[in-house]
C-alpha cells in the first residue's frame, strides 16, 4: 500500500526540516522532545516513517536502541547525515505497510507525523501491522499536528472517503496534492481500541500525540 505523498517527500528531502524552524512553534517542539526522550528511555525503538531524522534525534540519547526505517532513500541519507550518530541508531529502507522484513526485537514503536498521511481505509492494515510487528506491552506513540487557519496549508479538498488534501508547493515551483488528515480523539480511539490498551491523548498548541500499549 502507499499514501500517496512518497514522491513529495522524496523530492522535499532537503527541505523538509525547516518545517521545524517556524518561531511560534519552538515552545511545542522542546516540549514534546523532552517528553518522547523520557517516555521512550531504555527501549528498543523501531521508528515508522522516520523522514529526515528530527525525532530520531530527539530520543537517540535515552532509547536503548532506535532502528529508523523509511521508505524513501532520499530522507534517510538526510537523516543520516544530520549528526554523528551512537552505535545504537541504525537506519534502515522499509515500507510502514510492511514491516515484517524488518529485523530485530521491539518494545517501543514510534510513528511521528505518519498517521495524518495513511488513506482513512488504509489504517487499520497500517495499525494491524505495526501492532504485530513489536511485543506485547510495547509502548507505541503516534505525533502529528494539530490544524489550525493560521498555522496550516488550507484544506482544498475532501474525497469520498473523507481523507482531506492540501496543496503545497516546493522551492522549485512544483505543486503537490498531498494527503493530509486531522482526525479527532474519538477517531484515534476507535481505531486504535481493537489493538492496545491505556490509550491516552496529549495536545499541544500545534501537534498532538497518543499513548498506548499493544494488547495483542
Amino acid at each position: 500500500m502507499t499514501t500517496g505523498t512518497e514522491e513529495y517527500y522524496r523530492e522535499r528531502a532537503l527541505e523538509y526540516d525547516r518545517v521545524y524552524l517556524k518561531p511560534e512553534r519552538q515552545g511545542d517542539l522542546h516540549l514534546m522532545r523532552e517528553w518522547l526522550a523520557q517516555l521512550l528511555a531504555g527501549r528498543r525503538v523501531i521508528e515508522v516513517a522516520a523522514g529526515t531524522g528530527y525525532w530520531t534525534d530527539a530520543i537517540a540519547g535515552s532509547a536503548l536502541t532506535v532502528l529508523p526505517t523509511d521508505v524513501n532513500v532520499e530522507t534517510l541519507q538526510v537523516a543520516e547525515n544530520r549528526r554523528t550518530w551512537p552505535e545504537s541508531v541504525k537506519f534502515v529502507e522499509a515500507d510502514a505497510f510492511s514491516l515484517d522484513s524488518v529485523n530485530g526485537n521491539f518494545d517501543a514503536a514510534l510513528a511521528g507525523f505518519f498517521w495524518s498521511h495513511i488513506p482513512i481505509p488504509g489504517l487499520d492494515e497500517f495499525v494491524d501491522g505495526l501492532f504485530h510487528r513489536i511485543e506485547p506491552g510495547a509502548q507505541v506513540v503516534l505525533l502529528d499536528n494539530r490544524y489550525g487557519d493560521d498555522n496550516s496549508h488550507p484544506v482544498t479538498r475532501t474525497d469520498d472517503d473523507g481523507n482531506t488534501y492540501q496543496t503545497r508547493s516546493l522551492e522549485g515551483g512544483r505543486s503537490y496534492e498531498v494527503l493530509k488528515n486531522f482526525p479527532t480523539v474519538e477517531f484515534l480511539r476507535t481505531k486504535l481500541e481493537p489493538f492496545a490498551t491505556d490509550i491516552s491523548m496529549m495536545e499541544w498548541e500545534f501537534y498532538w500525540a497518543v499513548t498506548c500499549t499493544v494488547s495483542l
